[in-house]
């Protein structure tokens, strides 16, 4: 696929931000909101916050989300499909979208903590740098969402976890999401901080992490796509999205790998970003038509169960 080359075609907006810097809250206060979450429709939302944690790199490529313009012509692609319900970014990301208007209609979710720097030497203390869920509120956006890697041999897991807790209060106390995407990590002998992508190391992610803050009301689950979904899913009760990452297999293989889990009790749809942004086959409507047409629409739930006594 081809895009757009002029590279003045995103100057307008740094002229607006120049000149007129409100017409952000502007956009956003005038903006149409998402008609709503229901369960057993499944909902499909385009991640864009990893630059604002120095991840730019995607597959082979270590400056594939460098070029802002190519991202926006990207995300602009994605967010045209009717079927994409919204996006998850930082704020710079957020605002750019806002003043073009690609918002219409949309979920909302903004990246609260972004200063766990990729390759950061003290990477785990992941301090919330980015929105706050007052910003969050008054953006009209739907929900927040925070990097949670739980590392057991670095001290810093303690003040994420705090840090965690406070911000689903701040959250839920106005009434919005907060989606909660937890690893297990360790750090590697050469200062690497890795996920555990176990089915067990998810799990006690999803146990520790549901458990942040005072409430659970508004909480969500991000989680990884990996073996034995099943077993992650019968760890909680909490509405999940799943994550795609930065894929090693070839594209084919993740859409079934989503397919599967996408069939689980629970699950509410896809947060996904670089997989479908920057497919290798540059297509990115249609590799964001192939991973829509995996939702499912349909209401499946009609009746809650009546709990027994």
């Amino acid at each position: 696929m081809s895009f757009n080359d002029d590279p003045r075609r995103y100057e307008h907006l740094s002229a607006i931000r120049l000149e007129d810097p409100d017409a952000v809250a502007r956009a956003a206060a005038a903006r149409r909101r998402h008609p709503g979450l229901k369960y057993g429709t499944q909902n499909f939302i385009v991640a864009a916050d990893h630059p604002a944690r120095g991840a730019l790199s995607v597959g082979s490529d270590p400056v594939a989300m460098a070029d802002r313009r190519d991202l926006l012509d990207r995300l602009q692609i994605a967010l045209a499909n009717p079927a994409v319900d919204g996006v998850l970014a930082s704020p710079d990301i957020m605002d750019d979208l806002l003043l073009l208007g690609a918002l219409e209609v949309k979920l909302v979710f903004g990246s609260m903590n972004r200063g766990g720097l990729a390759g950061l030497v003290n990477e785990i203390d992941d301090r919330f740098t980015g929105h706050t869920a007052a910003a969050l509120d008054a953006l009209g956006a739907d929900g927040g969402k925070m990097l949670t890697r739980i590392c057991l041999g670095d001290p810093d897991t303690a003040s994420i976890l705090e840090a965690t807790a406070k911000a689903v209060d701040s959250l839920a106390a106005r009434k919005l999401i907060a989606m909660v995407e937890p690893f297990l990590s360790v750090r590697e002998a050469n200062g690497k901080v890795r996920n555990d992508l176990s089915p067990d190391a998810v799990i006690k992610s999803v146990a520790i992490a549901q458990g942040l803050g005072s409430t659970s009301a508004y909480t969500w689950m991000k989680l990884p796509v990996v073996a034995e979904m099943e077993r992650v899913m019968a760890a909680t009760t909490l509405p999940t999205v799943l994550l795609g990452g930065d894929p090693d297999a070839g594209q084919d293989e993740v859409f079934a790998s989503w397919q599967a889990a996408l069939a689980l009790p629970g699950v509410q749809g896809l947060t996904v970003g670089r997989t479908l942004l920057y497919p290798a086959d540059g297509d990115v409507a249609g590799a964001v038509a192939t991973a829509a047409s995996l939702l499912k629409t349909t209401e499946l739930l009609k009746t809650p169960a009546k709990v027994s006594e």
